[in-house]
Formats: structure tokens, C-alpha cells, sequence
């Protein structure tokens, strides 16, 4: 009979935390700021693909992969010696984004629009702020340990994506987007 393995470990009752590299930190660093964002993106992402129904199997599985992706980058984030971004997952991401302008080409909007919508839509602009403040965190991080600019590109170029999603959501909804007033 196998013994259960017990999620806590307790080993960060007293304010720490250890990488996978073995290496322990203090819970408030900036490494565990950006990891916890990243965390925190990656929960909200997989609350915009529950929420997703079947007109948007493609979006979906994407979102999917993006979710995996997040994780490789947190793998990196942590030190681990096997587990690291590719620029295969950034041209991923460049290329549905691409593929989303092209869809979105006769209904874009140059003024900068105001969050919301749809329900997904307005989720998809929650979890774009998201990413945005990931970003930011993994930048400040970036003062204290090495960041690859990969990463600091694959969360820029995924802050564009969900934009450019929730527009697209909204438009195959057809809602008629609100326009900031100036």
C-alpha cells in the first residue's frame, strides 16, 4: 500500500520557501512576488478558458497551451536546470496574435477602448491586468536576479493577446464597443 504524500511539508512555517535548485528564500522576496503573480495570472487565465463555450474551441485550446507555457516560465523563474522558455513559445504567441488582428482587421478600433463587454470579455480584460502587473513585478525582479528578456517579451506579447482576445470576443458577440471619450 502506497503512503499519501501530504501537501504540507511545513518547511515554510517560519516565512521561507525553497526553489526547485534547493535554494530557500524568504517568502517576501521578489522571487516569490513574481512567481506568486505568475501564479496569480495563470489562475485567472484558467478561470477565462472555464468560461469559454464552443464558439471558441481554438481560443480555448490555446489558452490551454499558454497555461502549460506559464509554467515552463515559472520552472525558469525557480532555477530549474531542465525546464526553460523557448522562442518557439513567444513565436507561438506572436502568430495566433497575428491571426487575431487579421480577423479583427474590419472591425478595429485606433481609440482606446473601455474594459468590459461581454462577461469573457471583461474577465479577459481583468487577466490582461493582470499579466500587465506580472510584467511589471518579473521587471522589479529583474533588479535582483537574472530574467532572460525572453520571458520579459513573452509576457509583453501575452498582455497584446488578450487585448486583442477580448476585442475579438466582443466582436463575434457583436457588441458595440465604448470608445474612451477625450
Amino acid at each position: 500500500m502506497s503512503k499519501n504524500i501530504s501537501i504540507s511539508t511545513k518547511t515554510g512555517d517560519k516565512g521561507e520557501s525553497g526553489l526547485i535548485s534547493g535554494e530557500r528564500l524568504g517568502k517576501d522576496t521578489s522571487f516569490f512576488e513574481a512567481i506568486g503573480t505568475v501564479d496569480e495570472l495563470n489562475s485567472w487565465l484558467g478561470f477565462v478558458v472555464s468560461q469559454f463555450d464552443n464558439n471558441f474551441p481554438h481560443d480555448k485550446k490555446f489558452l490551454l497551451k499558454v497555461q502549460n507555457t506559464l509554467f515552463y516560465l515559472g520552472a525558469e523563474l525557480a532555477k530549474s536546470p531542465k525546464v526553460k522558455l523557448t522562442s518557439q513559445h513567444l513565436k507561438d504567441l506572436e502568430l495566433r496574435a497575428i491571426d487575431l488582428e487579421l480577423k479583427l482587421k474590419a472591425s478595429w478600433h485606433n481609440k482606446f477602448l473601455l474594459p468590459g463587454g461581454t462577461e469573457l470579455a471583461g474577465v479577459l480584460d481583468i487577466t490582461r491586468a493582470i499579466c500587465r502587473r506580472t510584467e511589471r513585478v518579473l521587471v522589479a525582479h529583474s533588479k535582483n536576479a537574472k530574467v532572460r528578456p525572453l520571458i520579459l517579451k513573452y509576457l509583453n506579447r501575452l498582455s497584446d493577446y488578450l487585448y486583442l482576445l477580448r476585442t475579438y470576443v466582443n466582436a463575434q458577440y457583436e457588441y458595440g464597443e465604448r470608445e474612451f471619450n477625450s
